[in-house]
C-alpha cells in the first residue's frame, strides 16, 4: 500500500453467526478524501465502520493472505493500538459527560491523549471556535440542546488533530444551520489539515457532500464513485407516475410509446432523456389513469434504484447488531 491511501480494505468478509454482514468487500480511500459509506440499515456500513475504527476485530480464522485492512499503512490486526493514536471517532450514541461543561469535556479528553498546558488550551479554543461553541463553552452539557451536544462530541475529536476522522451518522441531532457548520469544518480539515474523513449515513444530502461514495447493499459495495459520476450513470431524467393501476399504465406506455418503466412501491418509474417533453404524450397514452406526474434530475436514491431495483429503505429495522 502507498502513503496516498489512508484506508485499504481487501477481500473483507464478516459474519454474525450464519448471517453475512460484509461479503468480500474491497475499498481504497485516498488521504484527504471526504468519503461516505451510504446504505440502508442492514447494508453492512455499520459493521465496516466498526472494523475500520478498531472497535470490532476481524472474524477469527480469516487468513492474512486473503483479508487485509490497513489504516494509514498499518494493519488493524497487528497495529491496533498504534492506529488508535492517529484516529478520532464520533459515535452515533453520545459519549460526552453531561455534568461537565463543554470546555471541561474537551480538557479531560485531551488529558487522556497526554495533552497539557498551553498547547491543550490552544487546541480547545480552536476546536470550540470551529464548532461555534465559544459562547457556550462554560455551560454544562446537560443544559445544551441535542444539536449542541453533538457539536461538543465533534469538537472533542478535533483536539488530537487526527489523520483519520470517522463519524457515524454525523448529522444526527443537528439543525440545518449546525449541519452547514459541520460540513464547513470537515471540508476545512480535509483541504487545510490533510485529514481523511470517513462517515456513514443513510441521508442522501449528506452523502452528496462527499468526495466519493461507496453504496452498500446486503454486505456488498454495489458502486463506488463521485456523487456526480454515480448520478450520470442514469443519463437522463426520472419520470414518476402516481396511479391506481401501475401495471396497466406500464403496459400502455410500453405498447404506445415504447417506454419501459418499472414499478417501485406502486409508482411507475421511467428513466429517459428530456423527460419533460414526454409528459403530454404519457398522459394521453393512459387517459384517466394517472393522478400525478413528477419529472426530476437523478438523485442518489435514483442511483440506488437503478442499480438494485429497490427503494432506499432508510427506515428498515437495523439488522447489524
Amino acid at each position: 500500500m502507498t502513503d496516498e491511501h489512508a484506508i485499504n480494505v481487501e477481500n473483507l468478509s464478516h459474519r454474525y453467526g450464519t448471517r453475512i454482514a460484509l461479503d468480500n468487500v474491497s475499498l481504497r480511500i485516498k488521504a484527504g478524501e471526504i468519503f461516505a459509506l451510504l446504505g440502508p440499515n442492514g447494508s453492512g456500513k455499520t459493521t465496516l465502520f466498526r472494523i475500520l475504527s478498531t472497535l470490532m476485530p476481524l472474524n477469527p480464522g480469516e487468513p492474512d493472505s486473503v483479508t487485509r485492512v490497513e489504516i494509514n499503512g498499518q494493519d488493524v490486526r497487528a497495529d491496533r493500538n498504534e492506529i488508535r493514536k492517529h484516529i478520532s471517532v464520533v459515535f452515533q450514541s453520545p459519549s460526552v459527560d453531561k455534568t461537565l461543561t463543554a470546555r471541561e469535556n474537551l480538557l479531560h479528553h485531551g488529558h487522556l491523549y497526554g495533552l497539557r498546558g498551553r498547547d491543550l488550551r490552544t487546541r480547545i479554543t480552536l476546536a470550540l471556535t470551529r464548532m461555534n461553541l465559544n459562547d457556550r463553552a462554560n455551560d454544562r452539557v446537560e443544559t445544551l440542546s441535542g444539536g449542541m451536544r453533538r457539536r461538543v462530541e465533534i469538537a472533542k475529536c478535533l483536539l488530537t488533530k487526527p489523520k483519520l476522522l470517522l463519524l457515524d451518522e454525523p448529522g444526527t441531532g443537528l439543525d440545518p444551520a449546525a449541519r452547514v457548520d459541520l460540513w464547513t469544518t470537515l471540508q476545512d480539515l480535509s483541504q487545510n489539515d490533510g485529514a481523511t474523513v470517513l462517515f456513514t449515513t443513510h441521508l442522501m444530502d449528506e452523502a452528496d457532500r462527499a468526495s466519493r461514495i461507496a453504496l452498500l447493499r446486503n454486505g456488498k459495495i454495489v458502486a463506488c464513485d463521485t456523487p456526480s459520476n454515480l448520478k450520470d450513470q442514469i443519463g437522463g431524467d426520472i419520470i414518476s407516475l402516481t396511479c391506481d393501476h401501475p401495471d396497466v399504465v406500464r403496459e400502455l406506455l410500453r405498447n404506445k410509446l415504447s417506454l419501459h418503466g418499472e414499478i417501485i412501491d406502486g409508482i411507475v418509474r421511467i428513466e429517459v432523456a428530456r423527460g419533460h417533453t414526454l409528459v403530454p404524450a404519457i398522459i394521453e397514452a393512459a387517459p384517466g389513469e394517472i393522478h400525478a406526474v413528477t419529472v426530476g434530475r437523478p438523485t442518489l436514491e435514483d442511483v440506488f434504484i437503478h442499480l438494485t431495483g429497490e427503494r432506499f429503505a432508510a427506515d428498515e429495522a437495523e439488522r447489524e447488531t
